[in-house]
């Protein structure tokens, strides 16, 4: 079974590439939604112990979390410290459960896929981007979003032109969803093609 890591910055369109590869019938294991499941069930205490003002009746309020971490980069280290471990075991149990019924590929979608070292355990890595004008126009509308939490999330990634650098495969979203699935679509047929002829 071929694992592929998916990443890209904020406002890249990783979310909408990762709904492709599901659409088409691919396994995408979600990190950011595994973090929510997480928040609710295994690092509710943990995170009430490092930062109590950060969890209420509903568990951990991601808001609040946000607003601590964002300006501090020590606890946001102890945070990682604390929450990749759990993400990077619920990854693995996905994977486990995707070999079992006889996958042949599964999409990691992974927002710090080279941040946190996660792309050593991957076969391939896919990096999606936009331009630098696309990617803020569509983070600037986001509710809620400001220049300097626009400005302090880009502080923490690495660069784009870095992640485009280290990935085996670039998907481009600047010129909209049917020109990224067509993308998407080649990949799958190439990666097909490769496995069907080893």
């Amino acid at each position: 079974m071929l694992i592929v890591g998916l990443t890209g910055s904020i406002g890249m369109g990783k979310s909408t590439t990762a709904q492709i590869f599901r659409d088409l019938g691919a396994p995408v294991h979600d990190s950011d939604a595994a973090v929510h499941e997480i928040y609710r069930t295994t690092a509710r205490e943990p995170v009430r112990a490092l930062f109590p003002g950060a969890v209420d009746g509903d568990g951990v309020n991601r808001a609040k979390l946000a607003s601590i971490v964002l300006a501090d980069t020590s606890a946001l280290k102890r945070l990682e410290g604390m929450v990749h471990p759990l993400v990077a075991e619920h990854r693995r149990q996905f994977i486990q459960a995707c070999a079992k019924t006889g996958a042949s590929l599964v999409v990691c979608d992974i927002p710090l896929l080279f941040e946190t070292g996660a792309d050593s355990h991957v076969d391939l890595t896919i990096v999606v981007t936009a331009s630098a004008a696309v990617q803020k126009a569509r983070v600037m509308a986001r509710p809620g979003m400001t220049a300097e939490r626009f400005s302090a999330i880009m502080d923490k990634q690495m660069p784009d032109a870095e992640k485009r650098r280290r990935g085996h495969v670039v998907i481009d979203t600047g010129r909209g969803i049917p020109a990224a699935r067509r993308q998407v679509e080649d990949l799958l047929r190439a990666l097909s093609a490769r496995a069907h002829a080893v």
